[in-house]
C-alpha cells in the first residue's frame, strides 16, 4: 500500500491555501506543484514569499518545474516546505541542488517526464531521499497517465530496492494498486481527489486499493 499526496496544482495563493485546507484533515503531506510556463506551458502559483501565510500542519513538499532550479532553490528552503523534487531535464548542477537542501536539513527528489529515460537516474539514486515519476508532461492535473508506468516504477526499485520512489500524474483508482505493486511508495493525486465529491473518501479509497 502507498502513501497517498494531494496535488496542489493551481494558480492563484488563495486557491493553494483553499485546497490544503480542504485536504488536511486525511493526509500527512500535500505536494505543491511550481511551474514557470518556460519549463511546463502550464502556470502556477510559484511565489515563495508567500510560504510564512500558508496556514497548514502538514508537511509539503514542492515540486519544481521550472527552468534553472538552482537559481531559486534558496528561496524554497523554507517552512513548511520538508522536500524539494528537482527536475532532472532541468538540471545544470545536480550536485548543488543536494548540498543546498541536504545543509538546511530538508530532503531532495529528482524527477524524470515521461520522454526521459528513468535510467538516467541510476548514478543519483544514492544520493538524493527520492525520486518522482512524473507519467505526464508537466502541466495541469487530469492528464491520462503514461503507459509504460509499471516498467518505469519496476526498474528503479529494481536498481534501488530502498528508494522511496513517487509516481505523480494520472493516479487512479484504476491504476494506484498497480504502482504500488510494482514498487511505488508514494502516489501524487489531484483530480482523482478535487474532482471528487467527498475527498476523504476518495483519499481513503485511493489509499486501500
Amino acid at each position: 500500500m502507498a502513501d497517498i499526496i494531494p496535488s496542489i496544482n493551481v494558480p492563484t495563493f488563495a486557491e493553494v491555501q483553499e485546497r490544503i485546507t480542504k485536504v488536511e484533515p486525511y493526509v500527512s503531506w500535500c505536494h505543491l506543484d511550481v511551474t514557470d510556463g518556460v519549463f511546463s506551458k502550464h502556470e502556477t502559483w510559484r511565489n515563495p514569499a508567500d510560504l510564512p501565510r500558508l496556514e497548514t500542519k502538514l508537511n509539503a513538499e514542492v515540486h519544481l518545474m521550472v527552468e534553472k532550479p538552482e537559481t531559486v532553490i534558496e528561496q524554497w528552503l523554507a517552512e513548511p516546505i520538508r522536500r524539494v523534487i528537482a527536475h532532472f531535464e532541468a538540471l545544470t548542477d545536480p550536485e548543488l541542488i543536494i548540498r543546498k537542501c541536504h545543509d538546511a536539513g530538508i530532503q531532495v527528489g529528482f524527477a524524470v517526464r515521461p520522454d526521459t529515460p528513468v535510467a538516467l537516474l541510476d548514478p543519483w539514486l544514492q544520493k538524493v531521499d527520492m525520486v518522482l515519476l512524473l507519467r505526464v508532461q508537466p502541466g495541469a492535473s487530469g492528464q491520462q497517465i503514461h503507459s509504460e508506468m509499471l516498467g518505469e516504477i519496476a526498474h528503479v526499485r529494481n536498481a534501488c530496492p530502498g528508494c522511496i520512489i513517487e509516481v505523480d500524474g494520472g493516479v487512479s483508482v484504476d491504476n494506484a494498486k498497480r504502482a504500488a505493486d510494482a514498487g511505488a511508495n508514494l502516489l501524487v493525486a489531484g483530480a482523482a481527489i478535487f474532482n471528487q465529491q467527498d475527498m476523504q473518501k476518495a483519499i481513503e479509497e485511493l489509499r486501500n486499493v
